[in-house]
């Protein structure tokens, strides 16, 4: 019989950056269903009542927090407070993120360092309060949301794949630095999900036809033939947060209906 134990997170604190909705939403409910207790951010109080609605119709006793995780002196309060008032963090998923479809000639460096700062920049800073504690209990998971634009390039994303990529790199440092104290950083690189992050990428054309990019993604890229789920993201986090995964470090794990594997399909 398999030690399904492995995979139990009970007595484990989870903070998942930026999980009122979506991925991280997704995330945290199959964290909680393997027994963490979920704690997460949002960078408006609107938005972390609607997050604490929607855990509480999953029968789901989260904590919300309003913190902008590009301000350092914000995130290290955060820590504190939770750690005050839930306890140490375990588990670190960083989650937050933005996007802008622009080419890159269009792009303003503003908007470029904009998104820089909330997929690159915050998870250094998040991954860099919770560390300490980490350390100094000597066991920890950091879970960072990367993407497969975290190997890929393509247009309108010159920012985002920059940010990425550099997550990627980030994962395998923090995997290198601090491994030594049973810390394990790994990264989910999600395929095309379908969130309302990726909904204009899914609209039904005027005729009603589907969208070319949909099209795209079903037909000719992705061996599943579908779109993925929030909830196809879960699993795959409950294994990086648990023992299960206590020797796998610094890795990147694709969740992406097979696209990496994939050449395309042949022209008819």
């Amino acid at each position: 019989m398999a030690n399904t134990q492995i995979f139990n997170l009970e007595g484990k604190v989870a903070l998942i950056t930026g999980a009122s909705y979506g991925i991280g939403f997704a995330i945290a409910k199959g964290l909680a269903a393997a027994g963490a207790t979920i704690v997460f951010n949002d960078i408006k109080q609107e938005f972390v009542d609607k997050g604490l609605a929607n855990y509480a119709a999953e029968g789901i006793d989260a904590k919300g927090y309003v913190c902008d995780v590009t301000n350092e002196d914000a995130v290290n309060e955060l820590v504190a407070k939770i750690e005050k008032e839930v306890g140490v963090i375990d588990i670190l998923v960083n989650n937050a993120g933005i996007i802008k479809r622009i080419p890159m000639i269009e792009m303003k460096a503003e908007e470029f360092r904009q998104v820089i700062d909330v997929d690159l920049n915050a998870p250094f800073i998040v991954s860099k309060a919770v560390l300490p504690s980490m350390i100094k209990q000597r066991s920890g998971k950091i879970i960072n949301i990367c993407s497969m634009m975290s190997e890929f390039g393509r247009e309108t994303v010159s920012a985002y794949a920059s940010a990425k990529g550099g997550l990627k790199m980030l994962t395998r440092n923090i995997a290198s630095e601090y491994g030594q104290y049973n810390i394990q950083c790994n990264g989910i690189g999600p395929g095309y999900i379908a969130t309302p992050q990726t909904a204009p990428l899914r609209e039904p054309q005027a005729d009603g036809s589907k969208h070319p990019f949909d099209s795209f993604i079903t037909d000719t890229k992705t061996p599943a033939g579908r779109w993925g789920n929030p909830e196809d993201l879960a699993g795959p986090a409950v294994f990086l947060a648990s023992t299960a995964s206590d020797f796998v470090n610094g890795q990147i794990l694709y969740v992406d209906g097979g696209i990496q594997a994939y050449f395309g399909k042949q022209p008819s």
